[in-house]
């Protein structure tokens, strides 16, 4: 660059301020720096205190012994933590309670997973009306609530010699979250591009191949969904749990809390050291699923 052509570009340099930072553009004359929204950051300091009150006395509760929670009440910090709470929940019977649960949310995410992805795929690739009514009767289920039909459930299970088994819970759970389990992944399937399809049927591809290869690859946030979907209904599941199962050996967790509450006592700090033990599986699955599951939903309105 010549010295004549260095001094034109330096007289189109704009000068900058006096005061101002190196590095940083001058703010024009017509700019405004944004105004804060302070009705918003107050809604949302009560939104965080309404989250963040309740964790605070489950935990806190869990500390402390129950002659000092009566006496103190559960908003009061604990004089002296204990983890005697903890304890006792562990010697008695939740190890047992968890394992019930275990069982019953991993059959129930597995059922609902693969007769989902099968169920789907089906009503994607299949355009016939019995495909078409298929759907509509898996979207019907959506308006059904389980409410509706446990006595209709009950006798069922009764006459297969099911009842009080873990496989009684495991069928109705899995079976509710069908509809909107093929929901999910119906909407998923069909941002599938159809030329994928088409080039996989042109080498000579059976549509199981299509679907092992190509479907369920392409497909894993919404399978990751509808497993997370259904792992939360049957570990949260209580209704089945109560109305299908009556000894302790086929308890899950929700009835287990029941053996901290009785006619004439009530142990808190046990009870909510329970639940805070029963959160914590269910909460790890989710940290790592959530990205997963957010874009699982995101798909459901596919074209």
């Amino acid at each position: 660059m010549t010295q004549t052509q260095a001094g034109t570009v330096a007289e189109r340099r704009p000068a900058t301020p006096p005061g101002t930072p190196a590095g940083r553009p001058a703010r024009g004359p017509g700019r405004r720096l944004p105004r804060g929204n302070y009705p918003a950051g107050f809604a949302a300091l009560l939104w965080l205190a309404v989250v963040v009150i309740p964790l605070y006395v489950l935990v806190i509760s869990t500390l402390q012994d129950r002659a000092s929670y009566l006496e103190n009440g559960p908003l009061s910090l604990p004089t002296s933590p204990s983890l005697d709470s903890y304890q006792r929940v562990l010697e008695g019977e939740f190890p047992r309670y968890l394992l019930n649960t275990l069982v019953v949310t991993v059959s129930c995410a597995a059922i609902a997973v693969v007769l989902s992805v099968t169920v789907a795929y089906t009503v994607v690739r299949n355009r016939s009306a019995i495909s078409r009514r298929t759907f509509q009767l898996f979207l019907l289920g959506l308006a059904i609530p389980s409410q509706a039909v446990i006595i209709p459930i009950y006798w069922l299970i009764t006459e297969l010699q099911m009842y009080d088994t873990l496989m009684a819970v495991i069928l109705p759970t899995a079976a509710f979250s069908l509809p909107v389990s093929v929901l999910i992944l119906v909407g998923t399937m069909r941002d599938i591009d159809e030329e994928l399809y088409e080039s996989m049927a042109l080498d000579g591809a059976s549509q199981t191949r299509i679907l092992l290869q190509l479907v369920v690859p392409m497909s894993r946030a919404g399978i990751s969904t509808v497993g997370v979907f259904a792992a939360l209904g049957a570990w949260n599941g209580f209704l089945f749990p109560l109305i299908l199962t009556q000894s302790q050996e086929n308890r899950v967790l929700t009835l287990g809390l029941y053996d901290y509450i009785g006619e004439y006592r009530a142990d808190i700090p046990a009870l909510l050291s329970a639940v805070v033990l029963s959160i914590v599986p269910i909460f790890t699955a989710y940290l790592f699923a959530r990205r997963q599951l957010i874009n699982g939903l995101m798909g459901v309105g596919g074209r």
